[in-house]
């Protein structure tokens, strides 16, 4: 990698780490902001939005690969697909809670009340979010390897296999 894409690589990693840490911080303490329901729709707004932030940065980076730009997209899926996945279903997940939460404490913020299929939804939720950061912040230092940026004897042997 050149000075300039060094640079810009760096910039886009500390801006994926600000957003993931934005996204544990709204998962940590957003039942806090429930007696305001408006202030927590915000918030899931902005968390949701951050979401298709962080994936598109995620796709940035493929994209300026060499492997990307020498068309061999294949290898880049086979490298990066659980977390390509796990992005979107964590996505997928995020939104229902937080449509689901919304709906359930918008006219009583301070009622608690589960439903069970709520209290799944928020389990799983948890759980696909664990796994989503661990394999977004892989992602996101595995894709400055080097050899993703030049021709070099590792594509070539990724082809012939």
């Amino acid at each position: 990698m050149s000075s300039l894409n060094t640079r810009q690589y760096t910039t886009i990693v500390i801006l994926q780490y600000v957003i993931l840490f934005f996204d544990i911080c709204v998962n940590s303490f957003a039942s806090f902001a429930r007696q305001h329901p408006t202030d927590l729709l915000v918030l899931y707004v902005i968390q949701d939005f951050c979401l298709i932030a962080a994936l598109t940065l995620l796709l940035v980076n493929f994209f300026s690969t060499y492997i990307f730009q020498a068309g061999l997209i294949q290898l880049l899926y086979t490298r990066f697909r659980i977390t390509l996945i796990l992005c979107i279903i964590y996505m997928i997940l995020s939104i229902s809670l937080h449509t689901w939460h919304i709906t359930i404490h918008w006219s009583s913020p301070l009622k608690h009340y589960w439903t069970k299929g709520f209290h799944i939804l928020y389990s799983i939720h948890r759980t696909v979010a664990v796994l989503y950061y661990y394999f977004y912040k892989r992602a996101s230092l595995r894709i400055g390897d080097p050899r993703f940026y030049k021709g070099s004897i590792w594509v070539q042997k990724q082809l012939s296999i």
